[in-house]
């Protein structure tokens, strides 16, 4: 029996896309200059971490106001058309039997969260699915992986974490958990980085059978 706990975006669906999108949207609509790793950056933050972000970068917003902007903007495609990845429906369905505990930790508010995962028809596969605001912190934070354990009852070293993020992968490893690179296109210029850092590169989730 193994203790996955599984990224949303960008590992278990397709939304890495539609999500950096409309963070540089974002930016472009109220004229503020990016460095051009924006979209890496702001993935692990969460909307409330992004907002405070964006705020270093010159938006003369409050952090509320750019957290309600960027969660309008984004939450149909949750609900209506962002899709799993390429067999993470039957892998997940297969781990499941075979009694391997599954949970979600995303940076994405947990309504987005549970939405997607409900339309997709895997909602019930997981033991627990965690939004990093949960935790009222970052997936940058290595506290929220020592936290997650023992909400599982588990060490950190019994949990095996896989995210698309280099960022986060590291900050896991750095408390003891496994970590597990998934590829997606929009983390491509870290790869190298993903699959030195990483126990394994999962490019197809058959991979995990």
């Amino acid at each position: 029996m193994s203790i996955y706990l599984f990224d949303l975006d960008g590992t278990l669906v397709d939304s890495m896309p539609v999500y950096g999108a409309t963070m540089v949207r974002f930016l472009d609509e109220h004229n503020i200059k990016y460095p051009s790793d924006i979209r890496e950056t702001v993935t692990p933050l969460g909307y409330k971490g992004t907002a405070e972000y964006f705020k270093t970068l010159g938006v003369a917003m409050k952090v509320e106001e750019i957290v309600k902007d960027l969660k309008g903007a984004i939450r149909k495609e949750y609900e209506k058309n962002i899709s799993a990845k390429k067999n993470v429906v039957s892998v997940l369905t297969a781990l499941k039997k075979r009694g391997d505990r599954l949970n979600v930790l995303s940076a994405s508010p947990f309504e987005f969260i549970a939405s997607c995962l409900r339309r997709l028809e895997i909602l019930d596969l997981f033991e627990n699915v965690w939004s990093s605001d949960d935790f009222n912190t970052k997936k940058t934070d290595p506290e929220i992986y020592k936290q997650v354990a023992k909400r599982l009852g588990a060490r950190t070293e019994d949990v095996i974490f896989l995210d698309d993020n280099y960022t986060a992968l590291k900050t896991a490893k750095s408390v003891g958990m496994h970590v597990y690179g998934v590829y997606d296109e929009t983390s491509k210029m870290h790869e190298q980085e993903i699959k030195a850092l990483s126990e394994k590169h999962i490019e197809d989730f058959n991979a995990l059978l």
